[in-house]
């Protein structure tokens, strides 16, 4: 196998297998002919000079006087033999069905543990039910939202794939996804993204993979506290929920629990807090949801090419530092998407973004976040009149709390959000509308001033951040772009202490893990993270039968 980097071709007419592969023997040196097969490794977009955007790959060329199987794309998650529990032992539990979770139990049951995998939602199928309904204008249901429910909180997102992390587990993760259903285009696009729609089917078979190796999944069953015996992990306490709204009590024997509740599960980090788990208070952000014409993002980004099929809707990723220290980010860019409620408390409003696969919405859409230290919360909870509870690790998701109860209430009280103009927002003053870019949040949208529900702290940042941003990328502060809030959910403000071993602290077999343990920020890193619990656990029990 040769690979061959740096592809150069330009995006139209969008080029094929045929076009590629001569390329790439053109820069090799080699004749078409000798290549018997050819994989693309990565595909980029080169949009640094707008009047030459150019798709860039990194292929593998098999040639046919080497002979040899063509390798696999990843090497395969563990086949059921590495550890296999005895029949009488307890199961290890996983508790969250997101990435996270979902990747630990495949893991372990492939390994041969028959794990068990707790999730308070419901399958995607039914949650999809009860999202759609919430987005209608109907009920919030805190136990099946945007936040809970089989696949976690990214499968109503854009389904990124894309991480910061060099972990070679990730190319096991998107292997196994695309072996799910996923496109095969996340194993090498340099932005993977399955979206919103490609999603669903994807956790459907995941879960299927898991039980067909041996797992379970128990869906109602809500993770509410910890049994603990002499500094270690011996039974879980549940709260069980039937779809018609029966409640129950169940304890569960545990000799090892990964926890991937994710980062909205305030209710479980609470009563972890009281049964003694370790966590300490985390930096996290907070912001709002910037919207702008999809057709002005792509004008901007690829001049010319816009609107080229085989450079779909264009993307952005834009950070500035201001002198006081102070970090302004887009995060979770969703191109061609729409704004979503991502509420899972009554009484609470908070945002997310999500794309379909194809990405053809009117908007773009991203998180406009600020960095906010944890030495900060108190401070701006001070501001808002609600002095903080000292030393409390939770003093992070008081502050999310009372930002969301500000944009319930601004927003009208039905879940509806609070939204301002850009040029509104950036001369303080209120809108009382819209122009050309139509508000995607559903189940609607409130014109407002974000001023009354943000910090002066928070609000300033953003200003700064948006006037500079828009050096960059003009027209990223057009007067008619819309600001929607508020953005709380993008990372954890509290981290689970784990030691060495992957365990608690002081707590044997309990396992913090993922986004909402404060060790990943995505759905890759998340999905990496379960691996590697799943893979400490597994060899703690294979010393330790």
């Amino acid at each position: 196998m040769r690979q061959v980097d740096g592809v150069s071709l330009p995006p139209d007419p969008p080029p094929d297998e045929s076009v590629l592969i001569r390329a790439a023997c053109r820069k090799e040196g080699i004749p078409p002919a000798a290549v018997r097969h050819m994989r693309i490794l990565r595909r980029s977009v080169d949009a640094r000079d707008r009047n030459r955007v150019r798709l860039v790959y990194s292929v593998a060329l098999f040639l046919r006087d080497e002979p040899g199987p063509v390798s696999p794309v990843s090497p395969p998650l563990p086949a059921g033999t590495a550890f296999p529990s005895s029949p009488s032992s307890v199961p290890p539990l996983v508790a969250g069905a997101g990435p996270a979770g979902l990747f630990a139990a495949l893991d372990l049951a492939l390994r041969g543990f028959r794990p068990i995998l707790l999730e308070r939602g419901w399958p995607v199928a039914l949650r999809s039910l009860d999202v759609a309904r919430f987005f209608a204008g109907g009920p919030l249901d805190p136990e099946s939202n945007v936040q809970f429910g089989e696949g976690g909180a990214g499968t109503f997102s854009d389904g990124k794939l894309y991480t910061g992390i060099r972990d070679p587990r990730a190319a096991r993760v998107l292997a196994v996804l695309a072996d799910c259903g996923a496109p095969a285009d996340i194993l090498y696009d340099a932005h993977p993204h399955i979206g919103t729609d490609g999603l669903v089917p994807v956790v459907q078979a995941l879960r299927q993979r898991i039980q067909d190796a041996g797992g379970r999944i128990l869906f109602g069953h809500r993770l509410d506290g910890l049994v603990l015996e002499e500094g270690r992990l011996a039974g879980v306490r549940v709260t069980v929920r039937t779809r018609e709204g029966a409640v129950s009590r169940l304890d569960l024997p545990a000799r090892d629990l990964v926890l991937a509740i994710g980062h909205s599960a305030r209710d479980t980090l609470e009563r972890l807090l009281a049964d003694g788990v370790p966590m300490e208070p985390k930096d996290f952000s907070l912001g709002v949801r910037i919207e702008h014409r999809q057709e002005w993002i792509d004008s901007r980004q690829y001049g010319a090419f816009a609107g080229l099929p085989a450079l779909g809707a264009a993307a952005y990723r834009l950070a500035t530092h201001l002198p006081d220290g102070r970090s302004v980010y887009t995060f979770c860019m969703c191109p061609g998407g729409q704004v979503v409620a991502a509420a899972s408390e009554p009484g609470r409003t908070a945002t997310n973004g999500m794309s379909l696969r194809a990405r053809d919405g009117e908007n773009a859409n991203s998180a406009l976040l600020v960095g906010v230290p944890a030495t900060r919360v108190a401070p701006l909870l001070r501001d808002l009149g609600h002095p903080p509870d000292p030393g409390s690790p939770l003093s992070g998701i008081a502050l999310q709390r009372l930002l969301e109860e500000a944009a319930f209430r601004a927003g009208g009280g039905d879940f509806r959000a609070p939204a301002q103009c850009v040029g509104d927002f950036l001369e303080s003053r209120p809108s009382s509308g819209f122009g050309s870019v139509r508000p995607t949040y559903r189940p609607g949208t409130t014109p407002g001033d974000l001023a009354r529900i943000l910090p002066d702290w928070i609000c300033d940042a953003l200003r700064e951040g948006i006037r500079d941003m828009d050096r960059r990328l003009r027209g990223f502060a057009h007067p008619e772009a819309v600001l929607t809030g508020t953005e709380t959910r993008s990372s954890s403000p509290v981290r689970l202490l784990r030691g060495p071993d992957g365990c608690s602290p002081g707590i044997g077999g309990l396992y913090p893990c993922g986004e909402g343990a404060g060790y990943a920020g995505g759905i890759l890193s998340a999905a990496v993270d379960g691996l590697r619990c799943a893979e400490i656990l597994a060899a703690r029990r294979a010393a330790c039968p």
